[in-house]
């Protein structure tokens, strides 16, 4: 079974220990083999490579990828693929399971050139040693990238950047926006990340009750400070994998958005988070154009109105990014909105029919908003329209039953948003 776009986003040279001492919670070296002389060989030959801290533990690709799911990433994982039946496949699910930028080494059975072609070149596993493995190979070839000595693969494609874009103000983009993020964030357990661009009147933070600090500012204004380090420190957590990235700037005060800022803060998003989520506003500022054209995939939200169908039929005349290999999203939301026209008369006016629609549920998104959670936490009709927008965008397999962290629900969100305008007196 081939291998389902997973890839493994490894930066030129794996970074020594000490240059990513700002993550504290971050291991240097985990180990999953499956059986004692692996063990011993990996344990043996990388404790002449480094002298940090080796977790090894007994099981197979499987086991490592239920560990990562709930763990933080080292920045260095050996992984053994010995009885797998679908091995490519299994090293995919586990790409979306870690930060980007982590170094995978692998070990396994098979013994040929295509198969660790496929591995290393096809998934961006930094080497592949094939069994039986001795304390010299593991020296001599998985010990530079201990070390942080060793160049790796070429950079693959890391985290999907998704844009999400209004086709007007008002239609429900950045709800939309949220609960994306919340779902592979908090849903799925990727490394997900929250952006919005919109440094004064931006309210993707303000949805889910986070305060925004500085570091988007600065970051936008010297792209040339930017890395992943940088860019994880200036966004708050929200959930253990979902972070937001925003800013709120005093109305009078103006923000420079430096040539070259969107690209270099994606790049750096990139190397850390499986998803990054992109809250567009749709104006002719020159950073929103550039969001737009170098994200994976672009989202457009309408309401069912006349005007929105003509914003949408405008910006799907957008030109595709580099990497964009399929037109944008369209989400119809607020379906049966009182006084909107029906999905039919929608997509006979756009002649294209809507890739999802999500129904008006005015309470249901009033109080989460008032309370600062997730709307689909508590809305069946609302979370199944963005597991719908996930099934379009995402290009992963859906994890089925257990795999899927269950959400929270509504009363374990602690604070409401009257805390935090009370912060800002």
């Amino acid at each position: 079974m081939p291998p389902e776009d997973g890839r493994f986003n490894l930066a030129a040279v794996v970074p020594p220990p000490d240059q990513s001492a700002g993550r504290h919670d971050r291991p240097s070296l985990v180990g999953f083999l499956t059986d004692r002389e692996s063990d011993d060989a990996i344990r043996e030959g990388l404790s002449e490579a480094t002298s940090e801290t080796l977790d090894l533990r007994r099981g197979g690709i499987r086991v490592a990828i239920g560990v990562m799911q709930k763990s933080a990433t080292p920045r260095v994982l050996v992984v053994d693929i010995s009885g797998e039946e679908q091995p490519l496949s299994a090293l995919s699910e586990l790409s979306h399971v870690v930060e980007p930028d982590v170094c995978v080494l692998v070990v396994g059975e098979v013994e040929h050139a295509d198969f660790y072609r496929e591995i290393t070149r096809g998934l961006g596993a930094a080497e592949y040693l094939s069994k039986p493995i001795t304390r010299e190979k593991v020296l001599r070839h998985f010990g530079p990238f201990a070390q942080g000595s060793a160049f790796a693969a070429p950079a693959m494609l890391g985290g999907r950047a998704i844009a999400v874009t209004g086709v007007r103000g008002g239609v429900g983009a950045t709800t939309i926006a949220v609960n994306l993020a919340w779902h592979f964030g908090v849903g799925m357990r990727r490394h997900t990340v929250l952006l919005d661009p919109d440094t004064h009147l931006g309210t993707a933070a303000f949805l889910l009750n986070i305060q925004p600090g500085p570091g988007l500012r600065m970051a936008l204004e010297s792209p040339d400070r930017i890395d992943s380090l940088l860019a994880e420190r200036a966004a708050q957590p929200a959930a253990d994998r979902l972070h937001v990235l925003a800013a709120e700037e005093k109305i009078a005060s103006s923000t420079s958005h430096a040539p070259g800022a969107a690209a270099a803060l994606l790049t750096a998003l990139r190397n850390r988070y499986n998803f990054i989520i992109v809250d567009v506003p749709y104006a002719p500022v020159p950073l929103y154009r550039d969001l737009l054209d170098l994200v994976d995939q672009r989202i457009l939200v309408m309401d069912p109105s006349l005007a929105a169908i003509r914003d949408t039929v405008r910006l799907l005349g957008l030109p595709k990014g580099p990497a964009q290999d399929q037109r944008a999203v369209v989400v119809l939301n607020r379906t049966g909105v009182p006084g909107g026209l029906s999905r039919k008369q929608v997509e006979e006016a756009l002649k294209m029919k809507v890739d999802v629609a999500i129904p008006d549920l005015p309470r249901q998104v009033g109080n989460a908003a008032t309370l600062g959670e997730p709307v689909m936490v508590t809305s069946s009709g609302f979370r199944h329209g963005v597991v719908d927008i996930v099934r379009q965008v995402a290009s992963i397999r859906l994890l089925d039953g257990g795999n899927e962290s269950p959400l929270p629900i509504a009363g374990q969100v602690k604070r409401s948003l009257f805390s935090l305008l009370r912060r800002k007196k």
